[in-house]
């Protein structure tokens, strides 16, 4: 204990290495960390010449049992000291000391947590004490303590902050530093609240009937054309089957099939950018190594998905309306979509805030989810799907995605009416909403100064992230485009344009040029010893970004369609994509939860390096696959089965085969033309097509 107080003379060095990365005077500070003894020498010969009774370990003089009780139990832990008890030098033995790294910027010393919580010493018939592991906090430091489980964290800091005063002569008030309550966990800990034990039965009620469903498919219906449409609703072998089904490549006409490996692509980019995220959040012993780090173009990854998106609304929906006579039944539109997304979200929510503790433990869980908080305070704007202007800490981070693409869904049915109606007039005003869009967003960064480089934003501030990054008008401008590169597929469906090598070339030079000037032009700037950039050079970089990474997506897309692709067509079009395509929206919605876990399921500290990021990244992956898998038997894909079963069905006339589906029981079902502009709109499932 009195060796966490040797580090407080280590607060004024941290505070010089977090304003100076270059550490001006702090070796000669540091000399004085040399003259100090180890912890359980100083512990225990304190101990052994100070009486508990002349430390004024209680706020009051009038002592409640539980007072009575941590003074019994610390005396206990003094006479185990001097009777060389193993139990008490167990307890010590746990503690954190001076965290290593202290000058590359860590403030982290785990101690030894399952130490502490295996101390569980009978002292006599009545008396029983065991280990309570908390962090003490001294200013940014976090230093692992181990103390008799009776006694609370307000009364340890008590004696901590009098150990302060009388061991070096310091006046503890000046000093920050707190025992934390919310930190502390013993080997009891704590019983299952209501949203646990819901989620759990729950879970398990779904993965019964899932269960019972696959037998019954397995052992009793053994024509798989005829099995009922319930039975192929929660069948795990059904839903595994279409899942894992790979379809040739030029098998299905309505398939755009280098969607496929776009949207896996982007994923895979998505969930490594979080990776870095979480691995600056780890207890690393180089942190100050990884802050010149940034994760500057994540958002690309998601402005693909946008693409994506709006070139899925406009030629699924507008094909459907050709073929209906311009009938469009927005309302259906939104409850198939609601029906596809909220359920899976809904689950997820509950998930993330009850069960992150029962999956696994360590010095870091107590707390759970990071954003449990804001869950418990917004659920409902999540649930809403307009948590990304409602509040600005959002329950689950990534779902703002989900947010933005909903509200872009929601008003498309406008959209699509006026290009069915006024085509190319229509497709010219859309033109002219975008560039007023990005016209929007450079004034906004402009005016405000708003910056996304994390050297020039406050830890604190959210709203230049809220203003730029997850408003849904920031993000329209690519989901748009890709509406109308839909539209231009739509009039020049089955159109094979002839395009010399002249025109290719020039596509694809123009096209790597704006994706690698989006990526790495930004990257000088970023670091930490570079000049900041102007406003003005920040705001036109940002906002030319947005046009010309979905343009240049958009390319890609269509030379890989009019067979000008060659190896990126060969590479995005293979089949081994789609197995991960159709499981997309459970990959997305549930890596964050594995990330957390595994970033909070560390009992020493960490290095960072990228070798040690990917490893991470591919273990992450790895299971947020088999997360995924499990809860799309359990969960979406019967929630999607219900969807199709409400779904009004028809054959339709040969010779045209039926638009495959597959994100959902493709092999077994056909739809209405104007059913298949619903669940095939979102980017994050099918790349699939009507005729």
């Amino acid at each position: 204990m009195v060796n966490v107080i040797s580090i407080l003379l280590l607060l004024g060095l941290v505070g010089n290495i977090a304003s100076d990365s270059k550490y001006p005077d702090v070796l000669q500070s540091y000399e004085y960390v040399k003259q100090l003894r180890t912890l359980g020498k100083e512990f225990t010969e304190f101990y052994q010449n100070v009486t508990l009774e002349r430390l004024s370990l209680f706020e009051s003089e009038v002592r409640c049992p539980q007072d009575l009780l941590c003074l019994a139990d610390l005396k206990a832990l003094i006479n185990g000291f001097s009777s060389n008890q193993s139990w008490a030098f167990r307890m010590i033995d746990s503690w954190g000391s001076i965290p290593s790294g202290v000058l590359t910027g860590n403030i982290w010393d785990l101690g030894y947590f399952d130490e502490c919580l295996s101390i569980n010493q009978v002292i006599s018939s009545s008396q029983k004490i065991s280990g309570k592991y908390c962090f003490l906090i001294a200013n940014s430091l976090r230093i692992a303590t181990c103390f008799p489980a009776s006694c609370s964290s307000t009364q340890m800091e008590l004696l901590v902050k009098q150990l302060v005063h009388k061991k070096l002569n310091l006046n503890s008030t000046s000093i920050s530093m707190k025992i934390s309550e919310a930190s502390c966990q013993t080997s009891a800990g704590e019983p299952w609240d209501g949203l646990t034990i819901f989620t759990v039965v729950i879970l398990s009620v779904m993965g019964a009937i899932v269960t019972l469903f696959t037998f019954y498919d397995y052992f009793l219906c053994k024509d798989q054309n005829q099995i009922p449409a319930l039975v192929r609703a929660f069948s795990a072998r059904v839903n595994s089957r279409t899942l894992f089904r790979i379809e040739p490549s030029k098998s299905n006409p309505n398939v755009i099939e280098c969607l496929h490996g776009i949207r896996c692509m982007s994923l895979i980019w998505v969930i490594f950018s979080h990776e870095y995220i979480f691995t600056m959040k780890s207890p690393n012993l180089n942190k100050l190594e990884l802050y010149s780090w940034a994760v500057l173009h994540g958002y690309f990854s998601v402005d693909s998905f946008f693409v994506l998106g709006g070139l899925l609304v406009s030629m699924i929906v507008l094909r459907s309306m050709e073929k209906s006579g311009g009938r469009l039944n927005p309302l259906k539109m939104y409850l198939h979509r609601i029906i596809r997304i909220l359920p899976v979200l809904a689950v997820a929510i509950i998930v993330y805030m009850a069960m992150m503790t029962v999956v696994s433990g360590g010095p870091l869980f107590k707390s759970g989810y990071h954003g449990k908080e804001a869950c418990e305070n917004g659920w409902f704007w999540t649930l809403l799907f307009i948590q990304n202007y409602a509040v600005l800490n959002i329950c689950l981070d990534h779902t703002w995605y989900l947010a933005v693409d909903m509200q872009l869904y929601i008003i498309s049915p406008i959209l699509l009416i006026a290009l069915y109606k006024w085509g190319k007039k229509a497709a010219a005003g859309i033109a002219v909403l975008v560039v007023l869009l990005l016209g929007c967003l450079f004034a906004t960064q402009m005016v405000n100064h708003y910056s996304l480089l994390i050297k020039n934003t406050a830890e604190d501030d959210g709203v230049p992230s809220q203003k730029l990054y997850l408003a849904t008008h920031v993000h329209a401008a690519p989901w748009l485009i890709g509406f109308l590169f839909g539209y231009f597929l739509h009039l020049n469906r089955g159109k094979k344009f002839e395009l010399n090598w002249l025109a290719v070339w020039s596509g694809w030079i123009l096209s790597l040029a704006m994706l690698l000037t989006s990526i790495f032009a930004l990257y000088p700037a970023a670091q930490w010893s570079a000049p900041a950039l102007s406003t003005l050079e920040e705001s036109l970089y940002y906002t030319l970004t947005r046009l010309a990474w979905p343009l240049a997506i958009c390319w890609v897309i269509f030379a890989c369609m009019q067979g000008y692709g060659g190896l990126a067509n060969s590479f995005l079009s293979t089949p081994l994509w789609q197995p991960l395509s159709r499981l997309s929206y459970s990959v997305y919605v549930w890596h964050m939860f594995v990330q957390e876990v595994n970033s909070r399921n560390y009992r020493t500290n960490t290095y960072f390096s990228n070798y040690s990021v990917m490893e991470h990244f591919w273990l992450d992956f790895g299971f947020t696959l088999l997360m995924s898998y499990l809860l799309y038997l359990i969960i979406e894909a019967p929630l999607c089965g219900f969807d199709s079963l409400i779904r009004t069905r028809r054959v339709p006339p040969a010779p045209n085969p039926p638009a495959l589906i597959s994100n959902q029981n493709d092999d077994l079902e056909t739809r209405k033309p104007e059913d298949q502009s619903v669940s095939e709109t979102s980017p994050l499932e099918n790349a699939t097509l009507p005729q």
